[in-house]
């Protein structure tokens, strides 16, 4: 894995890990991040980021680790970029809760490995 990848994974895995520690330390559940407009752009400019990262990684990479659906990453981004009026907070929600924490232990896991 080349040194790009690997700085990329690490800055996946830092925003992955802002936004569990931003869910934990709001104490949210849905409810509070529906109705808590700091809570969703914070969330959501991580998840923004996750996006713009990814497109950032090799495609030898990509096409390596193709357990981790790259394309629907860069693609919530996008909707969340250029769609941000008409975002789905019920999806936002459960990219965050659900996709971000599995997202956050493979990119850790394969960091560890390449220690």
């Amino acid at each position: 894995m080349n040194n790009r990848d690997i700085f990329i994974l690490e800055k996946i895995s830092q925003y992955c890990y802002e936004i569990s520690t931003t869910i934990e330390k709001m104490d949210l559940d849905y409810a509070k991040f529906h109705d808590d407009f700091i809570a969703r752009n914070a969330i959501t400019m991580c998840i923004l980021t996750i996006g713009k990262l990814a497109t950032k990684l090799t495609d030898e990479f990509k096409e390596n680790n193709a357990e981790i659906k790259w394309k629907s990453i860069v693609g919530i981004r996008n909707r969340a970029a250029h769609g941000y009026w008409d975002m789905n907070t019920e999806i936002i929600w459960q990219v965050a809760t659900e996709n971000i924490p599995e997202l956050k232990a493979y990119c850790e896991n394969i960091l560890k490995e390449i220690e």
